[in-house]
């Protein structure tokens, strides 16, 4: 019982609830778990012609499985995207994406600004197989002319960045990858799809990370791997997922249906308190600076209006004094959750110098903007007063 929703004309926040619902017949009203690792097949001859892709079907839940399509469906319609491809979690969808992509001997081209384990990814790992990793300023537009001077096989940013908030110009920096052969990757975690769709801005691909927002409850976790390049979708990548093994749990892919649900109405919530809390923050004493894209200080302010639908979920603030006083500061915090994670129903704050960069060295660190007094805030959805009120009696007000 294939529901047609991608053929009707519904508009976004419908897609979010019924969009690629994929009814079995049994006619539940809610999406199926299919905790099934196999299928069977009536003859021998039927997994002969599924195995030579003679006839469409399950075969493998490390392959694809119902409830695992039915979340790539309504993210494809989300995004407005070809193809998608659902991943363990979002860092999978990011070594996938660039795995699928690069051989030994080509470049890469990479934003500076990069959450730790992407940087770790770009910077150490793929260099072990011969790829040329070159990272720029991305926010600096003739770096990104010099670096992509010369051929290129993909290009990799953050925008908005974690966690500087850095905003990269898309359209810019995609013309001159496309220029140089390149494909472009974007990870647009920070936007979310509600707020910004780097593939009408030029992207080739767009990773996420389904444990943010996408599941917004801090319950499981998952990514994804969107593109319009059906040819290499279907080819490269589906031959690196399929037999290197980075699949997404069907339980976890129905958690994130339920989230998808939803998303629309959380992500303005979130944005609209994180407007209030950068308003809030911004100029109190013992607060040095205030990242959020909304705000007029921000350097990419006018290019974040023009790229992005509202300016995010998430502010970055940093402390007077040193990295003592910003400890000070999040164990004095009570309501607020410290924790790595961003993107949660829940308020979550973390110091990043000494969790999701610390692998980075001092110096790399200070090069990218974080501080030891650096802090990012994920606005959760608890009255924004009381997320108010929490951060003046952590600052001693």
């Amino acid at each position: 019982m294939a529901d047609d929703s991608a053929k009707k004309n519904w508009r976004p926040a419908t897609q979010l609830v019924r969009g690629g619902t994929n009814r079995s017949n049994f006619a539940e009203t809610n999406e199926g778990i299919f905790m099934t690792s196999g299928y069977i097949y009536e003859t021998a001859e039927q997994a002969q012609r599924a195995f030579k892709g003679e006839e469409e079907r399950f075969i493998y839940s490390r392959f694809s499985n119902p409830t695992v399509n039915m979340f790539q469906d309504r993210m494809k319609l989300l995004e407005g995207a070809e193809s998608c491809w659902a991943t363990a979690t979002g860092m999978a969808a990011v070594f996938a994406s660039l795995a699928a992509t690069v051989n030994s001997g080509d470049r890469l081209v990479a934003s500076k600004a990069l959450f730790g384990s992407c940087d770790y990814v770009c910077r150490e790992l793929l260099p072990t197989f011969g790829i040329e990793t070159t990272m720029v300023e991305g926010t600096v537009l003739d770096q990104w002319r010099d670096a992509l001077s010369q051929p290129t096989a993909a290009v990799f940013m953050e925008t908005p960045s974690n966690p500087q908030m850095d905003v990269i110009d898309l359209p810019a920096v995609a013309e001159l990858a496309h220029d140089a052969g390149a494909r472009v990757v974007v990870d647009n975690v920070f936007a979310t799809p509600i707020l910004q769709k780097p593939l009408q801005l030029g992207a080739d691909v767009v990773v996420y990370s389904a444990t943010k927002h996408i599941d917004g409850q801090g319950r499981a976790m998952g990514g994804t791997i969107l593109t319009n390049d059906v040819e290499w979708a279907d080819g490269d990548l589906k031959q690196f997922l399929r037999h290197t093994g980075p699949s997404l749990s069907p339980f976890n892919a129905w958690v994130h249906l339920k989230g998808l649900e939803t998303l629309h109405i959380r992500v303005r919530q979130h944005c609209k308190s994180a407007h209030e809390v950068a308003n809030f923050m911004e100029g109190r004493k013992g607060i040095k600076r205030v990242i959020y894209p909304g705000l007029e200080s921000h350097p990419q302010y006018e290019l974040a209006k023009k790229q992005m639908d509202d300016s995010g979920t998430v502010v970055c603030f940093e402390l007077e004094g040193n990295m003592a006083n910003t400890f000070k500061f999040l164990n004095a915090l009570e309501m607020i959750d410290i924790s790595n994670n961003l993107g949660d129903a829940k308020s979550l704050v973390t110091h990043p110098a000494t969790t999701t960069h610390q692998r980075l060295a001092p110096e790399a660190r200070l090069d990218v903007g974080i501080t030891d007094s650096l802090v990012r805030l994920s606005v959760g959805l608890e009255d924004v007063e009381d997320i108010k009120d929490d951060l003046a009696k952590a600052l001693g007000e």
